[in-house]
């Protein structure tokens, strides 16, 4: 059985927002790490 918590509701959009880019965060890390696999990147100085 699932328990219902109650929290104020900018709390609620607060943790929403945050894993939303925590999401978007991931997806940019994963890409990354694909395009360093394959060389897609340059070094910079």
């Amino acid at each position: 059985m699932e328990e219902t918590v109650t929290i104020p509701k900018n709390e609620y959009v607060r943790l929403k927002r945050q894993a939303k880019v925590d999401n978007e965060f991931l997806k940019e890390l994963v890409q990354s790490l694909a395009d360093i696999k394959t060389g897609s990147v340059k070094q910079v100085r």
